[in-house]
């Protein structure tokens, strides 16, 4: 016991230094949702339903708020995801379970991942009892991965995560993918501990050498493996681990992967090196033959399909690759949906009451859905004895895109930065100054 009272002393006067830490030392994430100080006000008409309001408005501009510079992104991924499948995820601090909202969340991950990549393949990978399991095989298909991940709903988590053989595993089926497109590696981590069967920092080095790009959402605590893979596989970028705080930050951090990554020099300067300037795909049109046929891809009997415009091969689906030739088969629909990613929408700016006032706003834009009457206060400097609303969020309610002048309500910013990636107002044709006043 003499042995063991020093180092009891040493722990503690460890932890006692760790919470004496100096004052300007920035917070955790974690650490500022749990010491934020929510400070609800009355309103004019004595209620807080304005300033809930104003919460919820802020809530929705955060998802939106991010650096819309035109930049060179890999629109055409190949990722593979990999989720934990061990004993940590039956901890219930996620409900109902990790695993259950991890597989739930998956599937909307899958059909989002499509929406907005509809031209990239994905491959789900299993982390259980230190092994790497297969859950689908990589492909263009978000109905098979669903499928994949409904049946894991009934496979109870075992045994412990092995990060060095999932990443194997995902590096051998990256390993012949073209060059034109960025290969990713997404985990999710439930587990504090990894069952590796060698030097990790070797498979490392190997991911570095491939070019895989990893990004590691953790559901339990931080990992320094996890922060070093994350940071060495991305050019010494540190934003690519993080830790969920709650099933609303999981969930936002698991669908901004869906937004494609920004190439890195040494992304361009290995595709320079392949001298592929340009990448030849097929357009082929949906046919439908009067007697069923053998599909190339699966080979079951459909009489519908796609022609491959090279060989004349049918295959069931697009976007797919033809097992025959290798030729890269979309529609005109997916290269346009992916466009957006290249040159997105700009943020649409807050408008303060002398502005809504100037313009004489009264419904949005959009949905025509009335505004909030512009207070009688507000006539120049007195504008600012109005109440503010939540950070974040436009006091008036409004937002005004800064190429048409046109106003909109919070949902139509939403809907348009998200699902139509452009302004109505600027498809119009009609460009703000007194005409986008009128029809406000």
């Amino acid at each position: 016991m003499a042995d063991s009272d020093p180092d009891e002393d040493e722990v503690r006067s460890g932890a006692r230094t760790m919470t004496s830490r100096p004052k300007d030392r920035a917070q955790a994430r974690w650490e500022e949702v749990a010491t934020r100080n929510w400070e609800l006000h009355e309103g004019a008409d004595g209620t807080i339903e304005g300033v809930l309001g104003g919460i919820e408005e802020a809530s929705k501009r955060k998802r939106l708020l991010k650096d819309t510079t035109p930049l060179q992104r890999g629109i055409i991924r190949h990722t593979l995801l990999v989720l934990d499948l061990s004993t940590a995820m039956l901890e219930k601090d996620l409900r109902p379970t990790r695993h259950l909202l991890t597989i739930n969340y998956t599937i909307m991950f899958v059909r989002e991942f499509f929406e907005q990549n509809p031209i990239s393949q994905l491959g789900i990978l299993g982390m259980r009892e230190g092994l790497a399991i297969r859950v689908s095989d990589m492909s263009g298909n978000p109905t098979a991965h669903i499928t994949a991940l409904k049946n894991l709903r009934t496979l109870e988590p075992k045994g412990s995560p092995s990060l060095q053989n999932a990443l194997d595993m995902a590096r051998a089926a990256l390993y012949h993918t073209p060059s034109h497109g960025t290969r990713e590696v997404v985990i999710i981590l439930g587990a504090l501990l990894s069952s590796d069967p060698g030097d990790i920092h070797d498979t490392i080095k190997n991911c570095i050498r491939d070019r895989i790009r990893v990004r590691i959402i953790g559901l339990a605590a931080q990992m320094h493996i996890c922060a070093e893979i994350c940071r060495k596989t991305n050019g010494g970028e540190g934003t690519f681990y993080d830790v969920a705080i709650d099933e609303v930050d999981f969930k936002q951090q698991l669908m901004a992967i869906t937004t494609p990554p920004v190439l890195r020099a040494t992304d361009t300067e290995a595709q320079k090196a392949n001298q592929a300037a340009l990448l030849m795909m097929g357009f082929p049109s949906r046919v439908v033959e009067a007697k069923a046929t053998l599909c190339a891809c699966h080979g079951e009997l459909n009489r519908g399909g796609y022609l491959c415009s090279r060989c004349k091969a049918k295959v069931c689906h697009l976007p797919a690759t033809c097992p025959t030739c290798d030729l890269t088969l979309i529609l005109s629909t997916h290269l346009a949906r992916s466009y957006h990613h290249l040159f997105p929408l700009q943020n649409w700016k807050e408008v303060s009451w002398q502005r809504a006032k100037q313009k004489e706003s009264t419904q949005c834009f959009g949905c025509l859905s009335p505004f909030p009457a512009v207070p009688s206060m507000v006539n120049g400097a007195d504008g600012g004895q109005v109440l503010k609303r939540a950070e974040g969020a436009s006091e008036s309610s409004r937002y005004e895109c800064g190429s048409c002048g046109r106003h909109f309500c919070v949902d139509c910013d939403v809907f348009c930065h998200e699902v139509v990636h452009n302004c109505p107002g600027c498809q119009s044709g009609v460009v703000g100054g007194a005409e986008a006043g009128e029809a406000g």
